[in-house]
């Protein structure tokens, strides 16, 4: 998400701070071509004529002409409104579930914004990280298989749904709903909402009259970012006709241009308490303001990949493997733990795109490069292995890469660009094991948390220690597969 956006921005702010002093008209000229950016990415025209009027105020004044590094300052002050426009410096918003169980959460939103899906996500999350037991229902009587749907996603992840009893209207399986949630003792009833393909008023009547027998304390309106000011319009109608307490935004994954995000809290005065990136359970990502900001100026948001690492990887398994690691031990059975875990965790574009210091990078590293099906092609070549070749590759001649490249469905180059990666990734296991890498890692990914002295310079805005197209990504031995400097050549 916000990747063009992040592209523009970038560009701007390179001159600014290739620069010594700035004069009025350099920060005038600069914000000319911010305003672009913001638009071009499908920002509301009054949102971006508010930011960039408030930006001016303090971009032009006596702080940033006589400040040491002008153009530092200058991204500080377009920093500290994106954050003010997204939603404030505060701690993100959390679900209201506070009160006497059940607490109601109701699902609103529009036919295909991915309601169903992400009612599930919210049910998971509650179910993994609060250990609330949670029953799902869903009132929507017209589209076809509807109900089928959130009770198959129920089922994978575990979380009870509300039995379906056919030809009962949506109100009555509201009151159903609220009565089993009462005699079975659940925390949380989450309401999935019917949508259209458009708004109309036979749709609204129907949610406000839902809303009225539930009294839920969340009314979460869910819009693809994909429609742009679509959602924005959108949200602004559901807000007239519903109590709306909050906003999740769906497909986050797949919007390049972020104006949605950018324009709906602005717009409806309502916080964003989501974003939706991927069809997977756990694909949901509390939306934190300074994060994302971050993220918009390439600052990246190291916080959120190392939450996603405690979350996606055990820790056993993590001290484990780090326990090897400092005996510079490094086979391909670890090789594939790691690479599994760069897709747990987002795989390779989600996890450059939280890193510090990667925008400067991105240049040097094609879409092809960052494709997570090279991955898997990667696993399929080890899994291709015998027991005996993975402990001890040393021991794979010409005769078994041919093997096993026929047994993956490659060529032999592809075995031995990664028993080159392997042989990589091995000399940095025993150099960590010596104690001479820069940084500390990422839990489950060969070295721990980050170290102070990283940590500080994190905080300092400072790219990562050692990531650099030659050394690859810290904290995984040898950098990341596809990546340059991973495995140029074979």
């Amino acid at each position: 998400m916000f990747e063009a956006l992040t592209d523009r921005l970038s560009g701007v702010f390179d001159k600014l701070t290739g620069r010594g002093a700035l004069s009025e008209a350099d920060v005038e000229a600069a914000l000319r071509e911010v305003r672009v950016a913001l638009l071009e990415a499908d920002v509301a025209l009054p949102v971006v004529k508010d930011f960039i009027a408030k930006v001016k105020i303090e971009a032009v004044g006596e702080s940033v002409i006589k400040a040491v590094k002008p153009g530092q300052q200058v991204i500080k002050i377009v920093h500290d409104q994106l954050v003010a426009m997204l939603g404030g410096d505060g701690p993100p918003e959390p679900l209201r579930i506070a009160g006497e169980p059940p607490n109601i959460i109701m699902m609103a939103g529009l036919q295909g914004s991915g309601k169903t899906t992400t009612t599930a996500k919210i049910a998971n999350r509650l179910t993994k990280t609060e250990r609330k037991r949670v029953l799902m229902a869903s009132l929507d009587t017209r589209r076809p298989a509807a109900m089928e749907q959130l009770a198959t996603l129920g089922k994978s992840i575990g979380v009870d749904v509300l039995p379906i009893v056919p030809g009962q209207s949506p109100q009555d399986i509201a009151k159903r709903a609220l009565q089993q949630a009462r005699l079975t003792g659940h925390d949380v009833l989450i309401l999935d909402t019917a949508g259209r393909t458009t708004l109309d008023d036979e749709m609204m009547d129907e949610a406000a009259s839902i809303a009225q027998i539930a009294k839920p304390g969340e009314v979460l309106l869910v819009a693809d970012s994909l429609t742009g000011q679509d959602a924005v319009e959108t949200a602004k109608r559901f807000n007239e006709r519903l109590p709306l307490t909050g906003l999740v935004l769906t497909r986050a994954d797949g919007d390049g241009r972020g104006g949605a995000a950018l324009s709906m809290r602005a717009v409806t005065g309502l916080p964003i308490k989501f974003l939706g990136a991927g069809e997977r359970a756990d694909a949901l990502e509390v939306f934190d303001a300074r994060r994302i900001a971050g993220r918009i100026l390439g600052q990246g948001d190291i916080v959120g990949l190392v939450e996603k690492a405690v979350e996606n990887v055990d820790r056993a398994e993590a001290e484990k493997m780090a326990a090897k690691l400092a005996k510079g031990r490094f086979d391909f059975d670890d090789m594939e733990k790691q690479l599994a875990q760069v897709i747990q965790i987002g795989g390779l574009k989600g996890m450059l795109g939280m890193l510090p210091g990667v925008q400067k990078m991105k240049n040097q590293i094609s879409d092809a490069q960052l494709d997570d099906r090279q991955i898997h092609r990667q696993i399929g070549i080890i899994r291709s292995m015998t027991k005996t070749e993975r402990a001890k590759p040393d021991l794979i001649n010409g005769r078994r890469r041919a093997r096993i490249a026929k047994g993956a469905g490659v060529e032999v180059v592809e075995v031995n660009r990664l028993l080159k990666m392997h042989r990589n990734m091995a000399d940095m296991a025993k150099a960590m094991g010596k104690g001479k890498m820069p940084f500390g890692g990422i839990p489950g990914m060969g070295g721990g948390m980050p170290s102070p002295e990283t940590l500080k310079q994190l905080g300092s805005g400072k790219a990562l220690p050692g990531l650099n197209p030659q050394s690859g990504l810290p904290g995984l031995p040898g950098g990341l597969p596809g990546l340059p400097g991973s495995n140029k050549k074979s």
